[in-house]
């Protein structure tokens, strides 16, 4: 049932309505609230930013409302000024045990209507009858009715108490009074068929007919919301009408209030309108909109979903002195049923609706979710930070009780060993897996307090604020959140840790090396370089971050002329003026700082432009297992230096000398410049750096002590201003054996975090080579040009390649397309490819590099021209078809040759109606599918009449120049009746067709391939044969035909669907039972059977398939020709001959040549000559066998067989099932034209031929030339009551109908008619 809550104010209690006292006596106002509720995320969280600086949770105090924007606009400003009234807020952190908002009563969803009630008067008509009482009450069809009330019974009326009825008498007035319609309230409903209303009649009794009408109303659904099981969770509803104006104006001058009538009516799923219906009488004067809601409560389970009908019972108004028109603004379904969203954190608002056009875009600044923070730190209220005491020490135990921090390395181990993250006890993260000691790092360096120069104030080096509200993989999300403080994640050890890109020495905010290599700690293949392309750097980039003060994603861009080390000056990298201004846009993930963005920014064009030489070298396990990603490295390598500065240590003497292990690389003393450096790797890993005091021999001494004794055969190097070690940091370490490692290192500038950080920092170049001469140029250069896959794409690629210039590892290459502006490219071996090349002309020009950079003063030149990707495609080949259903076929083709079809091109592939070849082109036809990859060699396209045709399209868009085209006759797709199921296997007994070289195996029950053997060629003992059935090798082919063909007795359309159902076997499986040569065989393990096939095939044919026709024939060699008047045979066709007399060979030929139309040709396969006049017979010409593929045939007889074949004497293959399925489609022949019986004139029936016959059964397809006849359906034109019509014979191509009149005498009548059968007869 529904109950009716009294009309309310939206949003107030039911006796919420105000009456303006200034207002006279019948005056209306209202005022809407409207309530939302916004998920915040999981909790518990700590709150709105600025709630209270005591307490987060407190909104008591009005400060919060600083961090709640409604569309885009602060509640109250910063001074304190509200910009909206009337905003009550509420809050919940998201604890555990949190209780529902109290002040939220309801989950609500509102849906606006916005239309226009009217009163279409009455549109809705039944009919039914009527009892109307007189004075003194009555009981009629069990009713009791009172004075001048009455019944009105109409069959399943569906009309609901209180509903308004229009009462119409519809049968001879018994007074003067029942002549005047009825508008009643429906007052009882004593069943489905009765009513009962009130009238205006006085001492009228009277019964007959009568017309009821209803309005029309207008109505929406309501769906409804269910919870997990399937519980409906809305109780209520509010209908909001609204009313712009109700007031009528007299004509002398008063202005008075005006009244309506609304009904509203609920209606359930199953047809069950809920009473009452809901009637209201707005009554009084509005001179503005004035809003009214109904409320309706469900009082049982409703079924859903409901039909929401609101009804306008009021006339529409003509006068325009009378204003009552009536708006639905919207219903709104109600769940009372409040949840407190325990561990969900969120903000309820209530506010006035009349503020807002429709709910306000929010946004909440918010101190989010809390997380596990390390013992003995605070948290920075204002920025998040951690702040660590002086001296502080972490011991991997964390606070007991979680607070909200912005910092990035504990929010991601929160997320990690979380549940609402990936950790939890079914998460895929342990927090026994992390190293929380790398997390601490990272934090420590994060959380530092920097200056920053953008916002001129302190703030953390990285914070993290970000919501996370979007599905993401677990890689891509930990990766972003290490991006926030320049990291990388790693597993070592079995435990996943974080690299982070910072100083190694924080206080000098440098990085020292951590390790050294030089050519004895390496494999002999030494050290390899490799610099990053020109095109792959940057010299601006521009920073997307959140703004927390525009609510918008904000830019800043930074260039390299900004940064000191990368810009024009003398000690700058003169960055824009060697690559030009290139720009990378970067998003900075969880930022919502400009400096932070601004430094970011800063980070990626140093590392870009300052690191981008990579060293890849393998090493041994004493190294491997000690450095990890981003460890810090020295690299002494001869080679690129032209000196010896490192090698091993033979014996550690002291904690000051060392003896080394060889002199320098000429065989000279060792040497070392004035404050020249030792560094040495201690036992305990550690690098140790001392000043060398001096060096005798292979003795070197050092001025200070190391804090150990170096070991014999570990690592040193000796560095000096004027041959510096090159500094890398490590990328990846990669196991490549049980003993050695191969690592990768970038390029690694001490200076870098300082250039971040203060722009001002200068580059300081590090001196690394004694190898200052300038290399010659390179020698015999030469082009070549060709087409390559790049990327699964085609591009045409020059390659230059040159003679290796000794000594030189780098090599400038500036090369210029016609009058384009010419590049240069860096390269690190002695070639250089060009991609995409175009047509036309190209200059190459190459100088060397030697190690330290210096250009060769000479140069070698090339000029090259290209051809690009301009010749046309291959044209495509070898295009069939063949049926795949009614509606599709399958085209294949041969795949392209060509690289740039293959990859990125196309295949076009289209279609014209045309069967003439002459106008049947590719270019005037269309595409009928969208064009395929280029390297696909099939596809599914629509089966349509006419001709299909394909071009390749290379990813230049050039075609091919010819088309390959194949024509089809495709027959319209109709419903099948199926006429016919053959199956030879269920056969009794199974396959008794014709077998040539094949056989039934009742054990293996299938037929398959015979042996070659006989039993008299065995010569082996009869008992060491292994089987019987299989003597010698497998025959390489056999054929089976079916035992039957089959005959329509007409050309139609057949519809066969195989049953094909093939295994390939390994009847002889041991070695000694295989006779035939070995080197026959395909498959030695006995295993598989793969190398067999088989096909199954259809031939038909347009004659009667049992036709024999005599005739006589002659030889001469091996052509026999066959003499018949009026043959009627082409070439092509198939024909079986049977030689009654002479030898020519029985059998099913070909006809090769059809001389003229009394005699016809086919070839023999041994020579003869036989005379003419000789006696035989021939069958129906059929076509050749083809694959048998599900689909459509045309034809009146069909005969089927099989083809076994092997490739290997061992294997055979095995038929289980053969068969297929025969059927018609369902055809309508329908005559619109009207046919003249005459059966009158003629005094007999009409006979009425087809169009095209039907196929109506013969005595083997359906058992009779009845069982499939077609229904007719007539259309009398002209007939009076009486006349009528019967067929009184049907057969598939004719049907007698007689049209006769009530007398049953023959009539002249007009007829049409629709015939309904299957198969059309060609």
């Amino acid at each position: 049932m529904v109950r009716l809550v009294d009309d309310q104010l939206f949003g107030r209690d039911p006796d919420g309505r105000v009456k303006d006292p200034d207002l006279i006596d019948g005056g209306l106002r209202s005022k809407q609230f409207a309530t939302v509720v916004d998920l915040l995320g999981y909790g518990p969280i700590e709150g709105l930013r600025k709630p209270s600086n005591t307490n987060p949770s407190n909104t008591d105090s009005l400060d919060f409302r600083r961090d709640i924007f409604l569309d885009g606009t602060p509640i109250i400003n910063a001074n304190g000024t509200l910009n909206f009234s009337n905003v009550d807020v509420f809050f919940k952190n998201g604890t555990d045990n949190q209780t529902p908002i109290q002040e939220i009563n309801a989950i609500e969803n509102t849906v606006p209507v916005n239309v226009a009630l009217t009163n279409s008067p009455f549109a809705t008509t039944k009919t039914g009858t009527y009892f109307l009482t007189g004075s003194d009450e009555q009981t009629v069809s069990g009713v009791t009715l009172g004075p001048n009330q009455m019944l009105v019974e109409i069959s399943n009326h569906g009309y609901s108490l209180g509903e308004v009825v229009h009462w119409i008498n519809d049968s001879a007035a018994g007074t003067v009074q029942t002549a005047n319609p009825q508008t009643q309230n429906i007052i009882s409903i004593p069943d489905s068929g009765k009513f009962v209303i009130n009238t205006t009649f006085e001492n009228t009794g009277f019964a007959g007919n009568c017309i009821i009408k209803t309005s029309q109303g207008l109505s929406r659904t309501i769906a409804g919301v269910t919870d997990s099981n399937g519980n409906q969770l809305v109780d209520k509803l509010r209908v909001t009408l609204q009313f712009p104006s109700l007031q009528e104006f007299k004509d002398d001058g008063d202005v008075i209030g005006a009244e309506v009538k609304i009904s509203i009516r609920v209606t359930e799923n199953n047809g069950t309108i809920n009473n009452p219906v809901i009637l209201d009488v707005t009554n009084g004067k509005a001179t503005s909109p004035y809003a009214k809601d109904f409320e309706l409560v469900f009082e049982r389970n409703m079924i859903f979903p409901l039909t929401l009908s609101v009804f306008r019972n009021t006339d529409d108004g003509t006068d325009p002195k009378l204003q009552n028109s009536t708006n639905w603004l919207s219903f709104t379904e109600i769940q009372s049923n409040v949840s407190s969203y325990q561990g969900f954190a969120y903000v309820a608002l209530r506010f006035n609706a009349q503020e807002f056009q429709s709910y306000p875009r929010r946004m909440y600044r918010i101190k989010g979710t809390k997380i596990k923070v390390p013992h003995d730190i605070t948290v920075d209220n204002d920025n998040g930070r951690i702040i660590y005491p002086d001296g502080y020490t972490f011991n991997g135990t964390f606070k007991t009780d979680k607070e909200w921090c912005s910092d990035p390395a504990w929010i991601l181990y929160d997320l990690l060993t979380t549940d609402k993250g990936f950790g939890g006890d079914d998460g895929i993260v342990q927090e026994e897996n992390l190293d929380v000691f790398s997390f601490y790092s990272a934090s420590a360096y994060a959380s530092a307090l920097i200056d920053d120069p953008i916002t001129l104030t302190e703030e953390p080096r990285f914070s993290c604020n970000i919501i996370l509200n979007q599905r993401n993989d677990a890689y891509t999300l930990i990766n972003d959140l290490c991006s926030v403080m320049n990291s990388m994640p790693f597993y070592s050890n079995g435990t996943l840790q974080i690299s982070q890109d910072r100083p190694t020495n924080t206080s000098t905010n440098t990085s020292d090396p951590q390790y050294i290599f030089n050519n004895s700690n390496v494999t002999e293949e030494g050290f390899t370089y490799q610099n990053a392309a020109a095109r792959l750097k940057y010299t601006e980039v521009e920073v997307a971050y959140f703004d927390n003060q525009t609510q918008t994603i904000e830019y800043e861009v930074v260039t390299a002329d900004e940064i000191t080390a990368l810009g024009s000056g003398s000690t700058g990298l003169d960055a824009i003026n060697k690559f030009g201004r290139t720009r990378k846009t970067l998003k900075a993930f969880a930022c919502t700082s400009i400096g932070q963005a601004n430094r970011l920014g800063r980070w990626f064009l140093v590392t870009n432009l300052l690191e981008s030489e990579v060293v890849t070298f393998t090493t041994t396990l004493e190294a491997g297992v000690v450095v990890r990603p981003a460890t810090i490295i020295a690299i002494a390598d001869s080679v690129r230096s032209g000196t010896r500065k490192g090698g091993r240590i033979k014996t550690g003497v002291s904690t000051t000398q060392i003896i080394v292990d060889a002199r320098s690389i000429d065989g000279n003393d060792l040497t070392h410049d004035s404050g020249a450096t030792l560094s040495v790797v201690l036992s305990d890993g550690s690098t140790e750096t001392k000043i060398i005091s001096s060096i005798s021999g292979t003795t070197i001494t050092v001025s200070s002590a190391f804090s150990s004794t170096p070991q014999a055969n570990s690592v040193y190097a000796i560095e000096s201003s004027t041959t510096q070690l090159q500094i890398f940091k490590v990328v990846s370490i990669e196991e490549q054996n049980d003993s050695e490692y191969k690592i990768t290192a970038v390029i690694h500038d001490s200076n870098k975090y300082a250039q971040v950080e203060d722009a001002t920092v200068p580059s300081n170049p590090r001196e690394i080579t004694t190898l200052i001469d300038q290399a010659n140029a390179p020698s015999n250069l030469a082009a070549t040009e060709q087409i390559v896959v790049l990327n699964n794409r085609a591009v045409s690629k020059i390659f230059l390649a040159w003679e290796p210039v000794k000594g030189v590892k780098e090599y400038l290459i500036e090369f210029q397309f016609g009058n384009d502006n010419p590049e240069r490219i860096r390269v690190a071996r002695p070639s250089f490819e060009l991609f995409e090349s175009r047509l036309g002309t190209y200059k190459f020009a190459v100088k060397s590099f030697n190690t330290l950079g210096v250009l060769s003063p000479d140069t070698s030149t090339i000029t090259f021209t290209a051809v690009g990707k301009t010749a046309l495609p291959a044209d495509p080949s070898g295009l069939t078809l063949e049926p795949v259903s009614d509606t599709f076929v399958r085209l294949r083709f041969n795949p392209s040759t060509d690289v740039d079809v293959l990859h990125g091109g196309t295949i076009s592939v289209r279609h014209t109606p045309s069967v003439d070849r002459t106008t049947a082109t590719f270019q005037n036809s269309s595409e009928i599918i969208q064009r395929l990859s280029g390297s696909v060699t099939e596809t599914l396209v629509p089966a349509l009449t006419g001709t299909y045709s394909i071009k390749f399209i290379d990813d230049g868009g050039r075609k091919s120049e010819n088309a390959a085209r194949v024509i089809v006759t495709q027959p319209d797709p109709q419903p099948n009746q199926v006429i016919l199921t053959e199956r030879e296997d269920t056969d009794s007994p199974p396959f008794q067709g014709n077998k040539v070289n094949t056989f039934f195996d009742a054990n293996l029950n299938g037929l398959l391939l015979d042996g070659t053997f006989s039993i008299d060629d065995v010569t082996q003992n009869i008992d060491d044969i292994s089987s019987f059935d299989f003597l010698g090798p497998i025959h390489s082919s056999g054929t089976y035909e079916f035992q039957n063909k089959v005959d329509l007795a007409g050309i139609f359309n057949l519809t066969l669907k195989r049953r094909f159902l093939t295994f390939g076997i390994l009847p002889n499986d041991l070695i000694d039972s295989r006779t035939a040569n070995i080197d026959t065989w395909t498959e030695f393990d006995g295993t598989k059977a793969d190398d067999v096939n088989a096909k199954l095939l259809v031939a038909t044919t347009d004659i009667d398939p049992a036709t024999s026709v005599s005739a006589t024939y002659e030889q001469s060699g091996t052509t026999i020709t066959i003499t018949k008047t009026d043959h009627g045979y082409a070439a092509g066709d198939f024909v079986v001959i049977d030689f009654t007399a002479g030898s020519a060979t029985d059998g099913n030929y070909e006809i090769q040549t059809v001389p003229n139309a009394n005699s016809f040709t086919v070839t023999a396969t041994t020579s003869a000559t036989i005379s003419s006049g000789t006696s035989c017979t021939y069958g129906a010409n059929f076509t050749q066998f083809n694959t048998f593929a599900n689909g459509e045939y045309k034809g009146r007889g069909f005969k089927f067989k099989t083809e076994l074949t092997s490739n290997d004497p061992a294997q055979n293959i095995k038929i289980e099932e053969l068969g297929f399925e025969a059927s018609l489609k369902r055809r309508t022949e329908t005559v619109n034209t009207a046919i003249a019986s005459q059966c009158a004139t003629n005094s007999s029936a009409k006979t009425v031929t087809f169009t095209h016959a039907f196929f109506a059964g013969t005595g083997s397809l359906g058992g009779s030339t009845t069982a499939f006849l077609p229904t007719i359906g007539i259309t009398l034109e002209g007939a009076v009551s009486g006349d009528y019509f019967k067929i009184t014979s049907v057969t598939g191509t004719q049907f007698v109908i007689e049209t006769r009149d009530s007398s049953n005498n023959f009539k002249d009548l007009s007829f049409k008619y629709s015939a309904i059968g299957f198969g059309k007869a060609g």
